[in-house]
């Protein structure tokens, strides 16, 4: 009985944060920089890793890409984002990355209070850390493929404030933003005792808040959470296993802004857990560090009428 209590006070508090957002936009807690294209470079040191469990041979394999720092180049107009990520040699963490790619492209666009991202991520070259002992694979392969669809509850807070910077947060504001993540990703195996092709379909519903800090008139910090569940798809060979998935995630942000010139530090984690024992099995841990500067400089006015009637036909 005190367990249902629990989960009904549970239940009346989610609604009420969820109620709360639901409210008009102040026009003096956002600065919005329509007239702008934003450029921005940022250095980034990433490791998509992943576990794999291997029941047959008993192994449990901790794979690490060898190239993890790269340069990621991002234009942003209104509701659009475009980001590319490439990894250069004269970096020093990947210097010793011989034949080791990394190829990153991220599209995201807002729709009101919608956020649509788009991911794409290509890594060859990995290594295995064992009871500190590192052993390379070179001949390791991924793509994964996805991206995430949210809705943003409280219209006065800008998730665009953070990390993006083509908004900037006047007042402190935090929103519930739910979000369905999907993720399709081939892994290629060929390491010592095994060879493997694998393949994996994620999907979650993963409930969030994220809170803007403002710090002063020019800083700015911001702090979120999720964790949600959902379904995982693994096919190796001719058999194909469906198993629970556990999703977790943070992001922490703090960020310089003044109207032309922003500057700031991003990090995030997300984790994919499966919840199902199987003859290979791969979670799937995601981290990210990024340092960036960037600059705005004034649109042309052929392209704020562009963007004018894209806008008007899309009723954003």
């Amino acid at each position: 009985m005190a367990l249902k209590i629990k989960y009904c006070i549970l239940l009346f508090l989610f609604v009420n944060a969820v109620l709360s957002q639901t409210q008009v936009r102040d026009s003096t807690s956002i600065q919005t920089f329509n007239d702008k294209i934003t450029a921005r470079i940022g250095l980034v040191n990433t490791s998509n890793s992943f576990i794999f469990n291997d029941l047959e041979s008993n192994r449990r394999f901790n794979l690490s890409p060898n190239t993890r720092e790269y340069l990621g180049i991002s234009v942003l107009f209104r509701s659009v984002e475009l980001d590319l990520g490439f990894s250069p040699n004269f970096l020093k963490q990947n210097r010793d990355n011989d034949n080791s790619k990394l190829l990153n492209l991220n599209f995201r666009m807002f729709l009101g209070q919608w956020m649509q991202t788009i991911d794409v991520y290509r890594q060859k070259g990995f290594f295995e850390d064992f009871e500190g002992q590192e052993t390379a694979y070179p001949d390791v392969k991924t793509l994964k493929i996805g991206g995430s669809t949210s809705y943003i509850f409280n219209p006065n807070f800008s998730f665009r404030a953070v990390g993006f910077q083509n908004e900037w947060q006047r007042k402190s504001a935090g929103s519930f933003i739910p979000t369905l993540y999907y993720y399709y990703s081939n892994f290629d195996i060929n390491t010592t005792g095994i060879t493997n092709q694998t393949k994996n379909f994620d999907i979650a519903v993963a409930p969030s808040y994220y809170y803007n800090f403002v710090l002063h008139e020019n800083f700015i910090l911001g702090v979120g959470a999720s964790s949600g569940f959902g379904l995982n798809l693994n096919t190796s060979g001719e058999r194909t296993i469906t198993s629970g998935l556990l999703e977790l995630g943070g992001r922490a942000s703090i960020g310089y802004n003044s109207e032309r010139f922003f500057a700031g530090v991003n990090s995030s984690l997300n984790i994919f857990e499966h919840k199902e024992k199987r003859s290979v099995r791969i979670d799937d841990q995601i981290t990210f560090l990024e340092f960036y500067i960037g600059y705005r400089l004034k649109a042309p006015k052929s392209f704020m009428r562009m963007a004018d009637k894209v806008n008007k036909f899309l009723g954003i």
